[in-house]
């Protein structure tokens, strides 16, 4: 495209994006505070930024087959670790912003696993291979088959770790 309306759809696509995430983590605290009208609505408004998201994107053409979706992701994750945050990491460092430090150092660490995880599924594309993943809550911590009884990045139980479907 290369044009004006290319641009919008880029920039559409991220505050969409950013919408959905953001309103599952109020959907969440509204749950826990017990106010869950509100929550169901903020869930229901996640999934229609997610409609929105998924159509600027398809028209972006930046849906493609797996093996390249799969190849794209592993770049992305890449750039994260190699790149992204450490120069977050430094700064936040260099300003003592120990909180925003440690969640940069988590994401940091996950994106790695992450990589590996997409290069692993690449390899494997075809095979079928049936593997169940783990998540921890705390740190986004990415493990295959079982939950380790320890998260190895952040330390949070295994117990807690939650299981994709």
């Amino acid at each position: 495209m290369g044009t004006k309306a290319e641009e919008h759809l880029k920039e559409a696509f991220a505050g969409e994006s950013q919408a959905n995430r953001k309103y599952l983590a109020f959907a969440k605290k509204a749950d826990e505070e017990g106010y869950s009208q509100v929550a169901k609505l903020f869930r229901a408004a996640a999934e229609a930024e997610t409609v929105h998201a998924h159509n600027h994107l398809r028209v972006l053409k930046g849906i493609k087959s797996t093996k390249e979706n799969l190849q794209e992701a592993i770049g992305g994750e890449t750039h994260e670790f190699k790149s992204m945050y450490p120069r977050m990491m430094d700064a936040a460092k260099a300003e003592k912003e120990n909180a925003a430090f440690r969640t940069f150092q988590f994401a940091n660490e996950v994106e790695k696993i992450h990589a590996s995880l997409y290069s692993k599924a690449l390899e494997s594309l075809g095979k079928n291979e049936v593997l169940d993943y783990y998540v921890c809550p705390i740190c986004g911590n990415t493990v295959e088959k079982e939950a380790p009884n320890l998260c190895p990045i952040c330390g949070a139980s295994g117990k807690s770790f939650i299981k994709i479907t």
